[in-house]
């Protein structure tokens, strides 16, 4: 069965995330019963098969300035699709996954949607694991 997971959107931060075509209605992280995971946001979207799924796990308390939008880290090559900055689903990559933002690709994807133990689950991880 394919599982659709919705963005969990501050309201409030919305103008930030148009920009990038993000439409709540349109844009999710999508569990595939083929085998595959898809994550839209706005222009931008990453697909992998969920073979490529090493682990998943939750992050919160993000700072404000940094956690709306889609963006690379600054630390590694990571990938965020974010709408709010209470907490998202962290997703890890055996083999990096390319994007429009780095063709060399990314070990990891954060995606803060609104079900976290519901995507955490559908990926193999622990909603439990800190």
């Amino acid at each position: 069965m394919t599982q659709r997971f919705d963005y969990a959107v501050d309201r409030a931060y919305l103008p930030l995330l148009l920009p990038f075509g993000f439409r709540s209605s349109k844009d999710a992280v999508t569990v595939s019963d083929d085998g595959t995971f898809l994550a839209t946001f706005g222009f931008l979207k990453l697909g992998t098969p969920l073979e490529n799924i090493t682990g998943a796990h939750i992050t919160r308390h993000y700072r404000w300035w940094t956690a709306f939008g889609a963006r690379g880290s600054m630390v590694d090559d990571g990938l965020s699709f974010g709408t709010n900055h209470d907490a998202g689903v962290c997703i890890h990559f055996a083999e990096k996954v390319p994007s429009p933002l780095r063709r060399k690709g990314h070990s990891a994807l954060t995606v803060t949607v609104a079900d976290l133990d519901g995507l955490t689950r559908a990926l193999g991880g622990d909603p439990a694991a800190p």
